[in-house]
Formats: structure tokens, sequence, C-alpha cells
């Protein structure tokens, strides 16, 4: 894999092909993963997959759950997000939207379709124990960036979803999870489908100097 391209190429998938992935490849994308960097070696990730049968029951719990509370995707920002943070986040409904069947609100999409995990075979979730402090979320995000990566690099399409956290105790009780964990994460992970329209789109990206400061 050529690293730098599929940093360019790879992009979030949402519609995904009726075929399990082997387990084989799993352990191969968590080996991956788990080989990124983090603050002392503390390797602070731990990841629990669902799939098959299971996958599918655990889905039908989430969105009964979702319908339940009336939980939604969003931001989740502290306070009011500055004008242009919203254009960035109208731009990918601008590009979705029409990619969906005629009559399918946006936001229903994305709510229920997080929860089914877009239909993928399998789910992975990456916990952390409560003992590490807030400042570790960094370390999962960067396992998580490698995740992404070594998915695109092994074929498989994936999307990173945070919506469940809102439903953490409920998921510990289904799965097992020690309440000294927490949910941090999930991705959808499994093989693209390659006619569905929804998983063409690409969101824009701003350009350096609306992000970057130099200070020569």
């Amino acid at each position: 894999m050529d690293l730098f391209k599929a940093m360019e190429e790879r992009r979030s998938t949402r519609a995904f092909l009726d075929k399990p992935v082997e387990k084989e490849v799993l352990e191969r994308l968590l080996y991956l993963a788990a080989r990124a960097p983090s603050a002392i070696n503390l390797q602070p990730w731990e990841f629990v997959v669902v799939s098959g049968e299971e996958r599918k029951r655990f889905s039908r719990m989430l969105i009964k759950l979702l319908r339940e509370k009336q939980a939604t995707c969003g931001p989740s920002s502290k306070e009011p997000l500055p004008l242009y943070f919203k254009r960035r986040q109208k731009g990918l409904l601008d590009v979705i939207t029409p990619c969906l069947p005629e009559g399918t609100d946006f936001q229903e999409f994305i709510n229920e379709g997080s929860c089914n995990f877009y239909n993928a075979p399998a789910a992975v979730i990456i916990t952390m124990d409560r003992a590490f402090s807030s400042l570790h979320y960094t370390d999962i995000g960067i396992t998580m960036g490698w995740f992404l990566l070594a998915a695109h690099g092994l074929g498989l399409g994936a999307c990173p979803i945070g919506i469940i956290t809102a439903f953490s105790d409920e998921i510990k009780e289904c799965l097992s999870i020690p309440y000294s964990k927490e949910i941090v994460i999930t991705i959808a992970i499994g093989h693209p489908d390659p006619d569905a329209r929804i998983n063409q789109v690409r969101s824009g990206r701003v350009q350096l100097n609306d992000i970057v400061k130099w200070r020569d």
C-alpha cells in the first residue's frame, strides 16, 4: 500500500456488501492498529469485535435505545459553534443528501444508519480503562487513524461511529464489558459496496491557510 495515496483516497463507507470479513483479516487489521504509538507506551486501547448474527442483534438493541432516548448524531459541542464549523458540517450534508433514496431524511439516515453500522458485517468497539484521564483520548484517536488506514490497505471499508456512547451502560451489559472500561468509539468494518452512490461521497477539506499558523 502506498501510504500517501491511502491518506488521499480513504473515505468513510456507509454501504457494505452482505459478505463477512474473515477472522484472519480482522486479526491482521487489529494487529496493525495496535502498532500505533501511545504516550509512554501505555497502549490504553482495547477492542471488542461484534460480528455476524450478534452484530445484527446488537444493532436492533441500539436502534431501540436510539428511539427511546431520542438520541441524535451531532457535533457534541460544549458551546455554540462558530459559523465556519457549521459550514463544514453543511458541506457533508450537501454531498450526502443527493445520494440518499428519495424521501430519506438525512438525520434519520445518519442516526439509524450509525446504530445499524450501515449494515457492515462487523463492528469494532474501542474501549479505554477508566483509570486513564481524558488526555489519553489522543492515544485512542491515533490507533483509530491507524485502523482506518490499515482497513483501506486491506481493501475494506470503515466508518467511525460515536453516537453509541450514549448507550454505554446498556452496551456494557449486553456485551459483558466491565464497568471499569469506558466506551470511546466504534468503527463499522466490512467490504464496501462498489455500486452504492453513498460510497462515492467525498467531503471537502479546508485550505491549509485556514488551519495553519506559521511563526518563523
